[in-house]
């Protein structure tokens, strides 16, 4: 075996016991990327110098060596982001963004740029200016957005982590997409600054993709800059909430999903109690309409008239129809929001976790990002908002495992939600779920990364 098909932590302890050198490593994973990215334009961009005297200067921190992808929504120093778009609204620079100074600080090297959905806007990755990401498992399939290139960088392997950010489901989908485990963090407790919103934003946060939860917590705490200790999960109480989020899914989904909370609650020796959270749909709407509207800092008419003939159609609309948007509609938003985190606190009395499928159904294919439902038809993104948003809404801490495999061997995933401030225990119970299942699920590799590994 390679070293680069070591997880996160073992890698980290390699390197620090002298079993793997840091420079040799570095070579390899550039070789690697330069070998398995063109079948899925996960990276859109290497810096081999950047990355060489990042390494040279690297202090000994937790993470002293392993190469990350950061996503093209966070700024370097030598390189500003774009979000995976043609042009912004208002124009961004290179620095030192928070996420690029936590992997710095923690000795991590940033070995290259993930892509991105155009503008963070989509829940498929299928959009970028540098054309769509492909998922590892197929690569015909979406691997999920907006942080498509970082999962799918994971989950072929040409890292073992990356950093994503997460504004509507962002880290989640693709984490779901791609079989990987995805951390949306409490709001405000990850590194957050030369975020191009960081200034108006009260839904985006950045989060960890890795292989497992035990990788997440090691490259989270030091987004956090906090350890994020192990805990017990044990006695958890998941709620389950009957909406569409958890009936309207595909069969394979709802039955992947089902079987995964009762063996998480067998391993855990938990129970299982049904609830009820209403509103759930006027909340996907609050959020919607809340992230639209911080979007509409530097906007200008002008600037509407003059944008990019790159920009894709969709986001062209989409910039327009939020100068539209009345006061009153993002009033009522907030009040939404107010009850939705009454609602949540009241919940989290009686219960620990609550638990829906992170995504309705498989990836779809990238050409027509489409989902078949009991419902019906309905866009990728319609219906997978309908799982995600409440978390962003409400700040609350939300995590994405696998728990499957479904129609043409594609990943399928429950997410777990928690109260305020408690990643930590989302983390053990993540864990207990990996126990539960023999980590079957999170160690599967797609074809592309059970390709002949790069030698180190």
């Amino acid at each position: 075996m390679s070293a680069l098909d070591l997880s996160l932590r073992a890698l980290a302890a390699a390197i620090a016991a002298g079993e793997v050198d840091a420079a040799e490593l570095l070579e390899a994973t550039l070789a690697r990327i330069e070998e398995r990215n063109p079948a899925i334009n996960a990276v859109v961009e290497t810096f081999p110098e950047r990355s060489r005297e990042m390494l040279a200067e690297a202090p000994r921190g937790p993470l002293y060596g392993i190469p990350v992808v950061i996503k093209d929504e966070w700024p370097l120093p030598w390189r500003a982001q774009r979000f995976g778009a043609a042009e912004l609204i208002e124009p961004t620079a290179p620095g030192e963004s928070g996420p690029y100074r936590a992997m710095r600080d923690a000795g991590a090297i940033v070995v290259g740029v993930g892509n991105m959905h155009e503008l963070g806007s989509g829940s498929t990755g299928n959009v970028s200016v540098y054309g769509a990401a492909r998922n590892p498992w197929d690569i015909e399939r979406c691997p999920g957005g907006s942080s498509s290139g970082p999962a799918a960088a994971v989950a072929a392997r040409l890292v073992p982590g990356a950093v994503g950010a997460d504004g509507l489901g962002s880290v989640r989908f693709p984490a779901a997409y791609c079989g990987l485990t995805g951390l949306k963090p409490t709001f405000g407790r990850s590194a957050m600054a030369g975020h191009h919103m960081e200034p108006v934003t009260t839904l985006i946060v950045s989060g960890p993709l890795c292989a497992d939860a035990a990788d997440c917590r090691l490259l989270g705490s030091a987004l956090f800059d906090e350890e994020l200790r192990a805990g017990d999960a044990a006695g958890l109480r998941i709620g389950l909430v009957r909406d569409v989020v958890s009936e309207d899914v595909a069969p394979e989904v709802g039955e992947a999903c089902e079987a995964a909370i009762e063996a998480l609650r067998v391993e855990t020796g938990g129970e299982v109690r049904e609830i009820e959270l209403a509103d759930l749909e006027a909340a996907n709407l609050a959020a919607i309409l809340t992230i639209n509207g911080e979007s509409l800092s530097g906007v200008t008419p002008q600037r509407l008239n003059e944008l990019h003939p790159e920009i894709s159609p969709i986001n062209r609309g989409f910039a327009k129809y939020r100068m539209l948007l009345p006061a009153a509609a993002m009033v009522q938003a907030e009040r939404l929001r107010t009850l939705m985190r009454r609602r949540l606190a009241a919940l989290f009395e009686d219960v620990d976790v609550i638990a829906w499928p992170t995504i309705p159904a498989v990836a779809p294919p990238l050409e027509s990002p489409m989902v078949e439902l009991p419902s019906g038809t309905h866009t990728a993104d319609q219906a997978n908002v309908r799982g995600a948003a409440l978390a962003n809404l409400t700040g609350i801490p939300a995590i994405s495992v696998p728990v499957g495999l479904g129609s043409g061997r594609l990943p399928i995933a429950l997410q777990l939600q928690a109260a305020w401030g408690r990643d930590e225990l989302l983390l053990d119970a993540a864990e207990a779920l990996e126990r539960a299942n023999d980590r079957h699920w999170v160690e599967s590799l797609p074809p592309l990364a059970q390709a002949e590994p790069t030698e180190t």
